[in-house]
């Protein structure tokens, strides 16, 4: 009888909190004791772990980088590119001199390269094959003054300028009333003018050729005039011997319009009308109307399609260039056959490999100059016979 009245109890405490006679509250056998219990909320533990990493999971999809193109489909020919990179320890605003030309070659240049102490001219060359590098540009710095260099791969030439004055692009920003700077000014390479460089001398037509070879070509019937942005000028001194690199942006702006009409045309804002008795009083307000500043007839172009909202084909637009830097005032050196060595070329401060190599063919070859000099001699004695 008591055995059934404690059966009867636990069975009625078990409807009231809702066990069964097997399973606890908690969905766990409550016949189970010890290890045997231990294993089993182990296995429990494990098939809810494999349930977790047989879940699928989302695949990522990594942004793919477009290539940039190697060949201009336009020429034909192939697109230079460059590394920007120092030699030798340069002090700060050197360093950002570095970094605003590496900036000024966009978009053909690596404009986040790492360089490290240890690395040699070699490691930087042995990179530029793969990736198509054609030019160097190395800046570096000695006692008297900073040097750059611009060099051709894998072969040189190279050609070594002296910098006597420099400014740096934030420097100029500062100093402007409006610096212009849009976020798309540098998606295309900017375009090359070369002044006073026509002399005829050989040092003269490296460089040119060195700077003309050193930005991509572009075809006059078929460049598109939204990506003629920016320009690089360099202007060569015959009296000084000095080379002014500048730096600018081409802004267009229509002949004839007010500034408030081109800035309402441009930013698509609603200009602010509530001091004014009318529309008209918009254009022709004082200090607004004559905005149009003082258009020169010289730098008054007619475009050849429409560019942006404003300049049009049927009307006039004004040409203005902004600097944005880097200045620089540049001496010409030395110029190298090779790679930042060999034969030099031209040197300011006079050849000294030629004439080590005059003297050097003197030594070997005295018996052949002197057979050479009789038959010049001979050679000027028939001349002055024909002429009497």
């Amino acid at each position: 009888m008591e055995e059934s009245e404690r059966e009867r109890e636990g069975d009625d405490r078990r409807r009231a909190t809702g066990e069964s006679e097997i399973w606890g509250s908690k969905g766990y056998p409550t016949h189970l004791v010890g290890n045997s219990n231990r294993q089993f909320h182990s296995s429990i533990f494990a098939v809810r772990m494999a349930r977790f990493r047989n879940k699928k999971r989302k695949a990522s999809v990594k942004p793919v980088a477009k290539k940039q193109q190697s060949v201009d489909h336009v020429t034909g020919d192939k697109i230079p590119r460059s590394f920007v990179f120092c030699r030798g320890k340069l002090p700060g605003p050197l360093r950002q001199l570095q970094m605003d030309l590496r900036k000024l070659m966009l978009p053909f240049t690596a404009l986040k390269l790492k360089e490290k102490k240890r690395n040699n001219l070699k490691d930087f060359l042995n990179v530029a094959g793969p990736m198509g590098v054609t030019h160097f540009l190395i800046v570096s710095k000695t006692d008297a003054a900073p040097y750059l260099r611009v060099a051709r791969t894998p072969q040189g030439p190279t050609i070594t300028f002296k910098i006597h004055e420099y400014s740096l692009a934030s420097d100029i920003a500062q100093s402007q009333l409006r610096p212009r700077c849009p976020q798309d000014l540098f998606k295309n390479s900017p375009l090359i003018v070369l002044s006073g460089f026509g002399t005829g001398e050989q040092h003269l037509k490296l460089t040119t050729i060195m700077f003309q070879n050193i930005f991509p070509a572009i075809d006059i019937n078929t460049v598109k005039l939204s990506s003629c942005q920016r320009i690089v000028l360099l202007n060569y001194n015959k009296e000084t011997k000095l080379i002014d690199f500048r730096h600018y942006s081409i802004k267009l702006q229509p002949v004839g319009v007010s500034r408030r009409i081109r800035k309402f045309v441009q930013n698509h804002q609603v200009p602010d009308l509530r001091s004014l008795q009318d529309v008209s009083d918009f254009v022709t307000k004082a200090g607004y109307g004559s905005e149009s500043e003082a258009d020169d007839e010289a730098a008054t172009v007619s475009l050849a399609t429409d560019l942006g909202r404003v300049n049009r084909v049927s009307t006039k637009s004004a040409v203005k260039l902004q600097e944005i830097g880097p200045r620089m005032t540049l001496q010409l050196m030395k110029i190298e056959e090779g790679l930042c060595s060999g034969v030099v070329i031209f040197s300011e401060y006079g050849n000294s490999d030629a004439k080590k190599l005059d003297a050097k063919g003197g030594k070997e070859g005295g018996e052949d100059k002197d057979v050479d000099n009789k038959e010049e001699g001979d050679d000027n004695e028939d001349a002055e016979e024909e002429e009497d």
